[in-house]
Formats: C-alpha cells, structure tokens, sequence
C-alpha cells in the first residue's frame, strides 16, 4: 500500500505551518487575498491590507519564495497582481505608514500564495458523499498519479483558511494520496473544494487544480415532507410525480435516491394552500428508479446548506423489463 499523507482541515483556527493566516489584534493589520490565496497560473489575486487604524500608505511586502522579496507602496490598501506567474507565489505580510506620526506599523499576518498549473491535476472524493448532516464526520482523499511531497486542501471562496500536517509525515517522502478528516461538520464547511500537490523545493507552486467536490450540509432548516401519487407500488413503465412540500419558500428543492451520484433540483416551488411544494417527474417508471427517497430545500445565498431531509419515500418499480 502507498504511503499517505494525513492532514486535517481546520476552517478559521491556525493551526498549521502550510496555508495559514490569522488576523491579530484588534488594532492591527490583517492581510487576506481575493478571490483565494490558491491563484491559478495566468490568473489574477487581489491583496487586501485591513486595519482598523487609518494608514497614508500602505506596503506589501514579499517575505519568502523563489525570488527575491517584491514591495509594493500605495494609498489603496488593495494590490491586484495580475497576470500571476511563478514568480508571484510566496508569501507576503504587509504594513502601513501614518502620516499623523510618521511611523510604519507592524507587519500584519503571513499571507501565502500559491500558484497552480505547474503539474497535472489529482482527483478528490469525499466519504461519505453529500449530503451530508451537519455532525457527521467526513473523509476526502487527494489522490495523484505523480507523487508528490505535500498536498493541499483548500475551499473555494475562502480568503484565508490553514492546514495542520501530521506529525508522523516523513520528510523526504513522497506521496501519491492525501487524506483530510473534516468535522463535526457545521454549515461553515458547506461549499466547494479542491485540491493540489506541491513539491518541497517548490513548496508555493501546485499542480492543477482538481475538479471542484461539492459538499452539501443538511440540517440548517426545517425539514420539508414528500409524497407521490400513486404509493409507493408502481408499475413499470408508468408516471410518476414525487411532491416535496415545506412551510418556507425555498429557492430551489432537491430530490436525492439513496445510493445514486447525483439528484435533481428545481427552482422554486408553487404556493399551496399556505405551503410551497415543488413536484419531480420520475418515469416512464423502469426499475433502476426503484429505491429509497429524501427531499431538501435550499437558498441561492447558500447553495450548500439544505434543510433537513425529508421522511424517507419508499418506492418500488413492479413488472419485469423486456430483454
């Protein structure tokens, strides 16, 4: 069995030395990048040096990485870098200089960099796969066909997130899988993610970024209910409608089948003597439709948290297919 490389993903808390930012005091600066501080090669990243104090000028500078230290001065506390490079991976703190006591402040948090593309992108999965209620525990793999020294696991949307490595790595080795142990998950962990792998002597360029795993948490709102017309008998061949009904409007429900990889959804429900119900079509009914049933809702401002699913529908597919 290859080696593997565990790490756990800690959103908010810095507890790692890998991807790592934390803002500091009150009155201090704090330094986050936009969209991500994970910047795809080509790409644009804008760094944003807040503080609660007002600064005539503000400056980044460039602390590590593979050339030397870049500063950038001006009266904005925003720096967009664009086109990014290699060049540009590393990591940055900021200042600021007021004009009210001609002195610059202390260095704000490090702020790392990393810029994507340099090898071919590894695959992510998650179990259990989502969705997934809010408690659970889950478990996503980066896995690679190049083996790699490091492993990252970020979220998309997220100007600062860290990492923590496990203690029993090896320094030297190389790995082709890293596994991340994410909960009790909370709604804060809902979103998208990917991953990359790195290389020590590169440590702030990554490979392409795997595609995007979706994690979905249940549980935020109340739970809808579902039905059919027809009960949970129905014979093969026929049309069926599946009803998902909640108190709240929803922007979008969704129907979910035990065991398949993906659901449907639609937008919006229709009012219904004071309810809001939303109705699936499964059929011409054929019997991979046979299985068990749950619905949620959800809200386009957080298309991640759903609602607590529905009581389980049961519906069996009679009659046998012709050969």
């Amino acid at each position: 069995m290859a080696p593997k490389l565990i790490a756990v993903l800690c959103l908010g808390l810095c507890l790692g030395q890998k991807i790592c930012t934390q803002a500091g005091a009150p009155n201090e600066l704090s330094l986050s990048a936009r969209p991500s501080p994970v910047v795809p090669l080509g790409g644009r990243v804008t760094l944003s040096c807040d503080s609660h104090h007002r600064f005539a000028t503000f400056t980044i500078y460039k602390t590590s990485g593979n050339q030397d230290p870049v500063l950038l001065t001006g009266r904005s506390s925003d720096f967009t870098i664009s086109p990014v490079t290699p060049g540009h991976a590393g990591t940055y703190r900021c200042s600021g200089f007021s004009s009210r006591t001609s002195q610059q402040s202390a260095h704000s948090n490090s702020l790392m960099i990393v810029v994507t593309g340099a090898f071919r992108k590894p695959s992510i999965s998650a179990h259990p796969s989502s969705p997934v209620a809010a408690g659970a525990r889950v478990t996503v793999r980066c896995h690679s066909e190049l083996a790699f020294d490091e492993f990252i696991l970020y979220k998309e949307g997220h100007t600062q997130h860290s990492q923590e490595l496990d203690e029993g790595m090896e320094a030297g080795t190389h790995y082709i899988e890293a596994v991340f142990l994410l909960g009790p998950v909370t709604p804060a962990h809902a979103g998208a993610y990917r991953c990359c792998g790195s290389f020590s002597h590169s440590r702030y360029e990554c490979s392409a970024p795997s595609d995007p795993l979706e994690i979905v948490i249940t549980g935020k709102h109340k739970k809808p209910s579902l039905s059919t017309q027809v009960g949970p008998m129905v014979g093969l061949g026929e049309n069926v409608t599946l009803f998902c009904i909640s108190e709240v409007s929803f922007d979008r429900y969704h129907l979910w089948r035990e065991g398949a990889p993906h659901g449907q959804w639609l937008s919006g429900g229709q009012g219904h003597r004071g309810a809001f119900q939303a109705n699936f079509s499964v059929g011409p009914a054929m019997s991979a439709h046979g299985g068990t049933y749950r619905c949620y809702g959800s809200f386009n401002a957080s298309p991640y948290e759903w609602s607590a699913p529905s009581e389980p529908l049961h519906l069996s597919v009679t009659g046998e297919e012709p050969t």
